[in-house]
Formats: C-alpha cells, structure tokens, sequence
C-alpha cells in the first residue's frame, strides 16, 4: 500500500511591515502617541520598533559627536533604517512627531510599493516639501535650521535592499557623512526617488486644508514644529487630535496596571488558602 503524501505545511503568515519610529527621551510621549496610531489604524501587520541612539552607539554602530544643529537624537540615526532592517525589503522610517489618522496599507498603495522591492528602481518615496521654517526655534529650544528638501528625511520609505542605499547608507557613513549629504539624499539621482501626496507628512502650521478638497485632508500630521507634548505648543493646530490619542493611551494603561492588580491581588488570596 502506498503511503499518502504529507499534507502541505500551512500558509505562513506574510511578515509583519516594519516601522523604525525615531526616538528622543524628551518626547517619550509623543513616541508612544505615535507608535498607537500607527497601530491603531493599520490592516496590515506592524512591526514598530523605536530607533535609540544610546542603544546604537553601545553596539558600536554609531559614533557621531552630536552637532549644536541636531534637535533629536534621531537626526543622523534615521539614516541606519536600511542597516537596521537588513538591507532587505522595503520599510518605514518616522519621526517620534507624527500622529497617524490614516492605514499604512494606503501609504503603501500612495508609493506603488510593489510585492518585489528588485522590481523598482526607487531608492526611497517621501513627500516633497517645498518649507521654509519662520520661527529661529522649535520645539523646546531646539535651533531650527533651513536646507534644501527639508523634512523630506522627517517620513521615508525606504527599499531598503537598493544598491544605492547599501552602499551609502552604512553605520560608518551615517557616523561620517555631512548632514547635507544625508537629508538631502544626495547619494541618490532624482529618478530614485518617488513622492506621495503632502497629506502623508502634512506639516501642522504649514500646510494647510482646502474644505473643498478631500485631497487635502492629513492623513498623517507632522508636529514639526513642536506639539502638545510641549507647553508652548499645547494649542498648536491639530492639538486635539494629539491630545485625545495621548488621553486614550493612558486610560489604556491604566485599564492594564488595573487588571493587572486584580490578579497580583487573586495570585495572594490563593496562596492563603
């Protein structure tokens, strides 16, 4: 008798699309604010990880003495997203100052993403600005800086395993590089790199809404001048938004240190009887 076949492994699950968040210490909150809305809204799965300079540099992988113009500790270590996700794939780069009011998947479908990153010859997609900051500062101080194609560097996607991107975008270079060679994407031609609609890194006191045009609707806001984490910004455009996501995060919290008391509490009485 002949034996039957084995059945066929089951479908393994596609892997999770990867976000590198850029972390600061003095905007925790906003951090985790953004990392909920990501999640919050994506159909897709999510593989949100922060990225932290002390972490980075313990691992020998970042060198860089902090400049008097890098107002986070993500300035330069956003750059290592493709090192970090292992130069393969596509994947995700965002400030800690975003709020996300909209799907990753229909970020993905705005880029053309196609199901193989060698299909494309695009190195990176982001939002063309065209912004020129009027205040000297921003956030709590920090010096606020003009170059050309600023806050294009704020939302990348990258694909991650373009040979541009391998080859400039290594732990040495991102610890050596100029800033202007960096932000400006400036190891890249400009056929390489795509763009998708404002609304994806919709700068809060720059751009603005048309009620008339639905096309203009954030789907993502960038606080980039600061946000209602910071006093001096608590009543920036968009601050509810913030502030609501912020407030049911911590009745989230505190729903789970509650539950997670009750059973601390349940594991002691039954250690009585």
């Amino acid at each position: 008798m002949t034996a039957s076949p084995p059945p066929p492994p089951p479908p393994q699950s596609p892997e999770p699309f990867r976000v590198f968040v850029g972390y600061d210490p003095r905007e925790h909150e906003a951090y985790e604010v953004c990392r909920r809305s990501l999640l919050r809204h994506a159909t897709v799965p999510l593989d949100v990880r922060s990225i932290r300079q002390p972490d980075l540099r313990a691992a020998g992988l970042y060198r860089r003495a902090r400049g008097p113009t890098e107002s986070t500790e993500f300035s330069f270590t956003r750059f290592l997203t493709p090192y970090l996700a292992g130069y393969r794939g596509w994947a995700l780069f965002v400030d800690c100052d975003f709020l996300y009011l909209a799907d990753v998947a229909d970020l993905l479908a705005a880029a053309a993403i196609p199901p193989s990153p060698s299909d494309s010859d695009l190195a990176v997609v982001c939002v063309k600005h065209e912004y020129q900051p009027a205040e000297a500062t921003k956030m709590d101080g920090a010096i606020q800086t003009a170059y050309p194609r600023k806050n294009w560097s704020s939302m990348v996607l990258y694909n991650c395993a373009h040979p541009k991107n391998v080859a400039a975008l290594t732990p040495d270079a991102v610890s050596t590089q100029t800033g202007a060679f960096l932000h400006r994407f400036a190891w890249l031609d400009d056929h390489e790199i795509g763009e998708v609609p404002f609304v994806w890194n919709f700068l809060v006191g720059h751009n603005r809404v048309d009620p008339d045009d639905p096309a203009t609707q954030p789907k993502a806001l960038h606080y980039t001048c600061g946000g209602p984490w910071f006093e001096r910004y608590r009543n920036c455009e968009f601050a509810d938004l913030w502030i609501k996501e912020a407030e049911d995060l911590r009745a989230e919290k505190e729903k789970l240190k509650a539950l997670q008391n009750d059973h601390e509490a349940d594991e002691e009485i039954n250690k009585g009887n």
